[in-house]
């Protein structure tokens, strides 16, 4: 009488595990990841869905008026020379402009005076759809 050998048997629990945790480590990071400073736009009716071509450069400007750009916080005094240097390196790229709506008027104005004294192509504000803003 012949006995086999024991057969490797492999337990894909553990991995099933890690795989599962890795995913739920990611599902709360990457919406944090979000360009800019979290600001709460305000809400428009009619406005126009994003455009896949080229992602634009973000600048946020927060309730108290601090400026990002990206997620780099600069003055308002170094505002200008480091959009003089990112328009240099990309003078095609578009700029977004995403203000939280208890901005003041002053602080959204001057960052769009800055960005069309730089000669950006297009310079948008970044506002919320008010139908989703209305349900929530």
């Amino acid at each position: 009488m012949r006995h086999e050998p024991p057969r490797p048997v492999m337990n894909v629990t553990p991995l099933v595990d890690v795989v599962l945790v890795l995913l739920i480590i990611f599902m709360v990071i990457v919406p944090q990841m979000a360009a800019g400073a979290s600001v709460d736009v305000p809400a428009a009716a009619n406005f126009d869905p994003a455009k896949a071509d080229v992602e634009p450069l973000t600048i946020s400007v927060t309730r108290s008026g601090h400026i990002y750009i990206e997620k780099s916080a600069v003055s308002p005094d170094t505002l200008e020379p480091k959009l003089r240097e990112i328009r240099a390196s990309d003078p095609y790229r578009r700029v977004r402009i995403k203000a939280d709506k208890a901005t003041a008027y002053g602080h959204v104005r001057s960052v769009f005076k800055v960005c069309q004294t730089v000669g950006f192509p297009g310079v948008a504000l970044q506002v919320g759809d008010r139908t989703e803003a209305s349900k929530g």
